[in-house]
């Protein structure tokens, strides 16, 4: 199997937006592994995520095995690797992305880059699984099975405002404040001190979202991940994490979570229960008991505005919160999840 962390790019040219602005000489990056003439599973990545860190689901002992499946993971723009602020200096302010943007691109590096006429099944966790809907709404022939798991199609209000507290940090860290909700920043003004100020209060503020209180409660940080204790954990775990990030880059991406919803499109617009009745694959929906910004009750509305026959629901039992679908930290959650997508490959 190739390195987790190699990938390619493909080159989109000037590439129109939804909005109406473009991104000139747009690319996005991707990894494959698997043969060509398997069958297709197109596997997005998810906010921050590089392509390696969708390894954690892909293995000849996993469900996406690249022995029996030709795996294609491409990178969200605005990740550091496909078009983003971080890689397109001379490009600012970086204009606003949708997810309808990211699948468009998406469907042509597949289609005419890679010469995929249909897909098996597409798959992602959180924006992974935005993009997933997004596919089965903006393309619903091309695939036959679709399993978003901790995520939406449409992104809640609730989650709109968590959003808007994470982004304030580090609009906070820079003077200024957020122009609203949907509105994008794409103004470079972080210098070093401001980086580390606000990716270190943007990593403890997601600290509270991210797992669920029966985690904290439970002390699976100390337990499970081996953190010394909570003060640790929100310095090697969360700031860690988030440092290692753009802001700038985290920005873009908020920007396409914040504005999500796959009934934005034609022939839809803007009807939600239309779009959901639009989908024709086969779908196993996938919420976290516990997931504070993309809850069970979310997506019992999702799956049950979908055709009869259509939508399957399952919930993962876990306290591990957002982090049940991803990014392998939890084993549990893991064998739960490839045992669910085991039986969905093979009986559908």
């Amino acid at each position: 199997m190739p390195s987790s962390y190699d990938y390619q790019n493909y080159k989109l040219g000037s590439f129109k937006l939804k909005s109406g602005r473009e991104i000139p000489d747009a690319f996005i990056a991707y990894k494959t592994l698997g043969d060509p003439s398997s069958p297709a599973v197109i596997y997005p990545t998810w906010y921050s995520g590089a392509i390696s860190d969708n390894m954690w689901l892909v293995g000849s002992d996993k469900t996406l095995d690249p022995s029996k499946y030709y795996i294609i993971i491409p990178a969200l723009f605005g990740n550091g690797q496909s078009s983003s602020p971080s890689n397109m200096l001379a490009l600012r302010p970086f204009p606003e992305v949708s997810v309808y943007d990211n699948v468009r691109a998406q469907h042509e590096l597949v289609t005419q880059h890679l010469g995929v006429k249909h897909a098996r099944a597409v798959l992602g966790w959180s924006m992974g699984a935005g993009q997933t809907y997004q596919w089965a709404t903006q393309y619903p022939e091309f695939m036959d099975l679709v399993v978003p798991f901790c995520g939406s199609a449409k992104t809640s209000l609730h989650n709109q405002v968590f959003l808007e507290g994470i982004k304030s940090t580090l609009l906070a860290a820079i003077g200024t404040s957020s122009e609203g909700i949907g509105k994008a920043h794409g103004a470079s003004k972080f210098n070093a001190e401001t980086r580390a100020n606000g990716l270190k209060a943007f990593g403890r503020v997601y600290a509270g979202w991210g797992f669920s209180q029966a985690f904290y409660r439970e002390k699976i940080y100390e337990k499970v991940l081996g953190f010394k204790n909570l003060d640790d954990f929100m310095v090697n775990f969360w700031e860690a994490w988030a440092c290692s990030k753009d802001p700038e880059n985290m920005l873009a991406m908020l920007y396409t979570w914040q504005s999500g919803d796959c009934s934005q499109q034609e022939p839809y617009n803007g009807n939600f229960k239309k779009a959901m009745e639009g989908i024709k694959a086969k779908a196993l929906v996938l919420p976290s008991k516990t997931d504070l910004y993309f809850p069970p009750e979310d997506s019992e509305i999702e799956v049950a505005n979908m055709k009869p026959g259509i939508g399957e629901l399952k919930v993962f039992p876990s306290i591990w919160g957002h982090w049940a679908g991803g990014p392998g930290d939890s084993i549990e959650d893991v064998k739960w999840l490839d045992d669910n997508l085991r039986e969905f490959f093979a009986q559908s």
